[in-house]
């Protein structure tokens, strides 16, 4: 029996479109928004960002000096965290109906900008138990590290936990530490899914 619900949020809980963010910046940097990301590929600056092996203020300043980006750092998190679209892909009524029956659990590659944001702006947010967050947890799915912190946060089973993600890859390795996983495609299949293995949120 399932007793944990576990997200991702990106694609799952939250859109987003990472060219929302280079367009962003194109009129401030001295590349145009589609060699940003190439030029982001030079560097493991991110990465180390989202496994929080920098802090916030050195990334913008490392990051404003590879773009040749001319910003300070509130303009720069605005722009960072544009490319969050506003209206969740699965719905307020769904997660409270889990919440009422079921340990609920975020399990995100993310940074400090942008959960910072994101829970400002999206109150579904305020439903879940609790947050295993990359840059917290100093790694990044697919490594069993993230995925044990989240059992181990669960207070169950691993059997006993479900995870829905929209890489596959991120599921397959959630398996492998003994998760009950799917791929998320949107919110009709994952209730499906859901509905399939006896779990109820009406």
């Amino acid at each position: 029996m399932l007793k944990t619900i576990i997200f991702d949020l990106g694609r799952v809980i939250v859109p987003f479109d990472f060219h929302r963010g280079y367009r962003a910046m194109e009129p401030l940097c001295a590349y145009p928004a589609a060699d940003i990301p190439a030029r982001l590929a030079t560097t493991d600056l991110v990465q180390r960002f989202e496994t929080g092996l920098i802090e916030p203020r050195p990334f913008v300043a490392q990051l404003a000096s590879l773009l040749e980006l001319r910003v300070d750092y509130p303009e720069f998190c605005e722009m960072w965290s544009s490319i969050f679209l506003p209206e969740t892909l699965i719905p307020d009524s769904l997660v409270t109906g889990l919440k009422k029956r079921y340990r609920l659990l975020l399990l995100s590659n993310t940074n400090a900008i942008h959960f910072e944001m994101i829970r400002e702006r999206y109150p579904i947010l305020r439903h879940f138990d609790d947050f295993v967050l990359s840059y917290r947890v100093g790694a990044m799915k697919p490594s069993p590290v993230i995925y044990q912190r989240a059992i181990d946060l669960s207070g169950c089973k691993p059997a006993e936990c479900f995870f829905t993600d929209d890489i596959e890859s991120y599921v397959e390795a959630a398996r492998g530490q003994g998760m009950d996983a799917v791929q998320f495609v949107n919110c009709g299949q994952l209730e499906v899914e859901l509905a399939g293995r006896g779990v109820r949120w009406d």
